[in-house]
Parts: C-alpha cells; structure tokens; sequence
C-alpha cells in the first residue's frame, strides 16, 4: 500500500508589505524545516515524488528538509496547492502516478488538516492522534497515512494515520 506524507511548511515570518504568497519562514522555521528532513530520512520516509505549493515559505521549507536527505526526490511545484482545501488536495493526491509509493505532500493549513481528517476518518478506536491533529496541526507537523493502491482509488476514510511528529529544530 502506497505511504502519504503530509509536511505543513515551518513557521514563516510575517513581514510587512509582504504578499502572503510571497512571505519568508522566519527563524524558528529556519530551525525546524531541517528536523523535519531528519525526521524524514531517520524513519526511512523517502519520498518518490513531492508535490509542493510554489509559496515562498513551502519551497523553502522543502529545500532544507531534502537537503537533510540522502538523496534528493522528484519534486514538483504545484500551483493547485496553494490555498488549496481538502478536496482540491484529495484530486492533487488522486492525479499522482501509480507507481509512486510514497508521495510527499508540502503544503498549508487549513487545507493539510482538513485532508489528513478526511482520509483517516474515524478510527477504529479513538486514535489520540487523530484527535491531536483535530485539535491542530502545527507548521512542520508531519502525518503518515497508507493508503489502498491506486492513488486514484483514494477516498475519503480510506487511509490510516500510522504516524504523526512535530519535529522541531
């Protein structure tokens, strides 16, 4: 069963006349953008493909977690993630290529959120995590779903959460 990674960007800094799309991590995203890519590569969560947002903020997020990786995935800059909500984000995941097993997902809240919820759904038990994850879904947060194969065939409350971390710098 194919693996989706989920990577909110790190913590951005907010400055002024900046355009949102536009706007830079700031120090503590600087910081926790590489743990998140240590997270990534001491889990053995090597990503065939990314898909990203083109924000400034999610690039850059990005280009620090590869960096901590030993090699360096396909990656793809996609516009549709920008600003995107669950289902927009659910059709991205669904237009991958079956034969990509673990995709990574490089994008915002409240979408990412909204995304890991809808394809988890309910857990069998009440998963602590998912009840985390409901509550927030901080920047650098990292999710783990596995999902039925194909790609295409992913549905809501189809998935299951198999990890969630806050990796922090």
């Amino acid at each position: 069963m194919p693996d989706l990674v989920i990577l909110r960007h790190a913590k951005s800094a907010w400055p002024q006349g900046v355009p949102d799309r536009e706007r830079p991590l700031g120090p503590r995203g600087l910081r926790d953008a590489p743990a998140a890519g240590r997270l990534l590569a001491k889990t053995a969560l090597l990503p065939d493909l990314v898909l990203c947002s083109p924000a400034r903020r999610t690039r850059q997020t990005w280009e620090l977690a590869a960096a901590e990786l030993p090699d360096q995935p396909p990656v793809r800059f996609a516009p549709r993630l920008y600003g995107a909500d669950a289902e927009d984000l659910l059709d991205a995941v669904r237009d991958t290529p079956a034969e990509v097993a673990r995709l990574l997902l490089v994008g915002h809240n409240p979408g990412l959120q909204e995304l890991v919820l809808l394809l988890a759904g309910e857990a069998p038990a009440p998963d602590p995590d998912l009840g985390r994850i409901a509550t927030k879904f901080p920047t650098s947060a990292v999710a783990v779903l596995s999902c039925p194969a194909p790609w295409s065939a992913l549905d809501p409350a189809s998935a299951t959460l198999t990890s969630f971390a806050i990796p922090r710098g």
